[in-house]
């Protein structure tokens, strides 16, 4: 049931003491990650009550990240589409270039207040492997990064960066060489070395506590537009628009107003099509499963094994999705929709020629939606999208698409 129906229920409690929400969630994991797991949820729990933490994370985001991220309304496109106004959150102006970096300052800081020696993660798109090079960098922590060899490939500016950053990243080979593969890859070297490293995910995926810690980091997106759209509209806006894979962007503006009168979007890519099944529609095409330490929907074959996965975003192309948005699915507080890698491209060129912003692939997919949308609306309705980053790492493999040099 959605908000309006079930007006009593608190969105905002989950997850339970074993982490899950709802039925999706929870912590399958092999006997020796237990203790591991147990740390981190002490020490996080911890963190979350002690006012030093918070106060240097905050000062963090303020002078480090920059935040708050500003919302802009996007004046030309919404004048050239017709209908429904459309504003930004434009976490593409964070330190890093997208909202990864919330949740990863917050991850380093965590790992030394433990006394970790190394981050370690997985990356699709680089993001998240860039924000968290950087992360470690300040903080003075060891960084390891494991992506997919087709990723590699494709996201090389972010490769560099990371590099530069003196993270150490390790190309993944097995499987479909995508992100799926790098998180299979950095969970066995986790498992190998659990005492010194800290597994920095990179989305709301995983074991508990990591779907709950990373939302709550990123979190810090919803409690600005909130205020940001009322202090521009002097109201709430009519819908919220996020691009999902993992999906710590959406839940990310999504959590401030789960329990506010706002409809919700999640944004998943239907790739090439549903026919070939050259696509990531987790929620829209999958079933319950576990996959990663977590019981959620999962893109799956008769044998509960995860099939191979296509975006032309590479943080989108994962078959699995935080078990949070599992429960909201089926709450119906979220609808799930796809927009195809032909939509999704030809929205990263709309928004660059009309407002001199060159989004990233994974949230041209819900700036592709957003148009759609606000056409159906009309002028009086509001739409707030996050932008969720930019396109700098894309520019390369969108020009050769495109057929730019």
């Amino acid at each position: 049931m959605n908000d309006q129906n079930q007006p009593n229920v608190n969105y905002q409690t989950a997850p339970n003491a074993d982490g899950f929400f709802g039925e999706y969630g929870g912590q399958f994991v092999p006997p020796q990650l237990k203790t591991a797991l147990e740390e981190v949820t002490t020490a996080y729990e911890q963190a979350k009550n002690d006012p030093e933490f918070q106060k240097e994370y905050l000062m963090l985001l303020k002078d480090y990240v920059g935040r708050p991220s500003p919302i802009f309304f996007a004046k030309n496109l919404t004048e050239k589409i017709g209908g429904a106004k459309i504003y930004f959150k434009r976490e593409d102006l964070n330190h890093t270039g997208a909202h990864k970096i919330n949740h990863t300052l917050g991850e380093a800081l965590l790992a030394k207040k433990m006394g970790k020696k190394k981050l370690l993660a997985e990356t699709g798109a680089g993001q998240h492997g860039v924000a968290l090079a950087t992360a470690a960098t300040i903080m003075g922590l060891e960084c390891e990064i494991h992506m997919g060899a087709i990723d590699i490939k494709k996201q090389h500016p972010n490769v560099l960066r990371m590099k530069m950053l003196g993270a150490k990243v390790v190309e993944v080979e097995g499987g479909g060489k995508c992100l799926k593969d790098a998180v299979d890859s950095a969970f066995g070297a986790y498992i190998n070395d659990y005492q010194n490293t800290f597994f920095g995910i990179g989305s709301v995926v995983g074991p508990h506590p990591y779907p709950m810690m990373v939302r709550d980091f990123q979190s810090i997106v919803g409690k600005e537009a909130r205020e940001q759209i009322l202090e521009k509209e002097n109201r709430l806006p009519d819908y919220l628009v996020a691009c999902v894979g993992g999906g710590s962007n959406a839940i990310g503006l999504f959590h401030a107003f789960l329990n506010d009168p706002v409809k919700m979007i999640g944004v998943e890519p239907a790739g090439k099509s549903f026919k070939s099944g050259e696509h990531a529609a987790t929620l829209t095409l999958g079933k319950p499963g576990t996959l990663h330490g977590m019981f959620t929907y999962l893109l799956q074959d008769e044998e509960g094994n995860p099939l191979p996965v296509h975006s032309i975003a590479s943080g989108l192309d994962y078959p699995g999705v935080g078990p949070q948005h599992s429960y909201l699915k089926d709450q119906q507080r979220v609808k799930y929709v796809t927009i195809n890698d032909s939509e999704a491209l030809d929205a990263f060129s709309l928004l660059s020629k009309t407002e001199g912003i060159i989004p990233a692939l994974e949230s041209a997919h819900a700036i592709a939606h957003a148009i759609k949308l606000a056409k159906t609306l009309n002028k009086n309705e509001v739409i707030l999208v996050n932008l969720s980053g930019r396109g700098d790492k894309d520019i390369d493999y969108v020009g050769e698409l495109l057929g730019i040099n």
